[in-house]
């Protein structure tokens, strides 16, 4: 449909430039010309515009993506010149046709002298050079914007595969950290294991279905975070703090990527609760000015050397994510405080479609 359109548009521009250069010789006439003196005038200027119609469409239809497209200069030019040449004799020879033809009412006086008739030539060769040059212009023009529209859709589809491919990425990732966390239930305490198989079954609904969205409403995102918060509290002691704070309506239809923060919460339960079992989490969400808000501080226990767990791959997944769905529209602030006791990430999604720097 847009290409139609695009072919609509275009030959309307064509028929309303051509028409109005056929129809202006019409209004060139003298005072005291008859209407055979303004039929003469208007068919001698009419082999003019004739000419130049043809070597236009000559060079936008064949000469310019034939040659000049497929980097053969040389034989663009040797055919423009042989057109030019034949164009020009065909252009004089209308000329004093027409003039013999439709012979002046009344002769009129000449105020200076004629230029001689090279001079006349190389006019008309000048005029038809100009024509040639307008007609490369706009073919260049045309080109540059199909590639440009051409380069656009490749990104697009080039975009649309990576998020594929993160997509296939993060549901076997986050579905092997969960059956390690219920693995490690199994070993000292059966009834855990066995409610948080339960609350497993309710994540992977949205895990592996609406996973495959660009987005889903916010409000579903906000409880499959809340089920995993669920599931991990189960695995840990009482000694670890949880404190969470998501201010979020139940019926927020706001899009939102799906699983977009989820690996931040992995991390938090991961590297914020110590080999002894202690430690602090906290987990705060809302959706305020446009703005949706996703910060994370956790008590941090670096990996020790030996610790072969995790491999980073769900950070990389965040930020790839991110730059994806929400180029420009997002900011990312994360890191240790200068005691190296707190680990924090804050995340902010802006919805108002703003591009913003990072």
């Amino acid at each position: 449909m847009a290409n139609k359109l695009t072919f609509n548009r275009n030959t309307l521009i064509h028929l309303l430039c051509w028409g109005l250069l056929l129809a202006f010789p019409i209004f060139l006439y003298r005072q005291g010309d008859t209407m055979t003196d303004v039929m003469r005038h208007y068919l001698r200027s009419l082999g003019g515009t004739l000419g130049w119609m043809i070597i236009f469409y000559l060079n936008y239809l064949y000469l310019t993506p034939k040659f000049l497209f497929e980097n053969k200069p040389k034989r663009f030019i040797i055919y423009n010149a042989v057109a030019i040449f034949f164009i020009v004799a065909t252009m004089t020879w209308w000329w004093h046709l027409m003039g013999n033809l439709l012979p002046i009412s009344a002769p009129k006086p000449i105020a200076f002298n004629a230029p001689p008739k090279w001079a006349r030539f190389v006019q008309i060769a000048f005029m038809l050079i100009l024509v040639v040059g307008l007609s490369v212009a706009i073919r260049m023009s045309q080109r540059w914007q199909k590639l440009q529209e051409a380069k656009k859709e490749a990104e697009r589809s080039r975009t649309d595969a990576e998020l594929k491919n993160l997509r296939n990425q993060l549901n076997p990732h986050f579905l092997l950290n969960t059956l390690n966390n219920i693995y490690a239930l199994i070993a000292f305490d059966p009834d855990k294991a066995q409610m948080a198989v339960g609350e497993l079954s309710k994540l992977l609904r949205h895990a592996l279905y609406d996973n495959q969205k660009q987005f889903v409403p916010l409000y579903k995102e906000v409880e499959f975070i809340k089920n995993y918060i669920e599931l991990m509290k189960i695995r840990v002691t009482n000694n670890v703090k949880i404190v969470t704070n998501i201010n979020i309506d139940n019926d927020d239809s706001t899009p939102i990527a799906p699983l977009i923060f989820i690996s931040l919460i992995e991390n938090a339960f991961k590297h914020g609760v110590s080999q002894a079992g202690e430690g602090e989490i906290g987990i705060a969400m809302s959706n305020e000015h446009d703005m949706i808000t996703c910060e994370i501080v956790n008590t941090n226990f670096p990996k020790r050397d030996n610790d072969k767990s995790g491999s980073g791959i769900g950070l990389e997944q965040v930020a790839k994510r991110l730059e994806l769905m929400y180029p420009g529209r997002y900011s990312w602030n994360k890191g240790i405080d200068p005691e190296s006791k707190k680990y924090f990430s804050k995340i902010i999604l802006y919805n108002d479609n703003k591009v913003r720097n990072n």
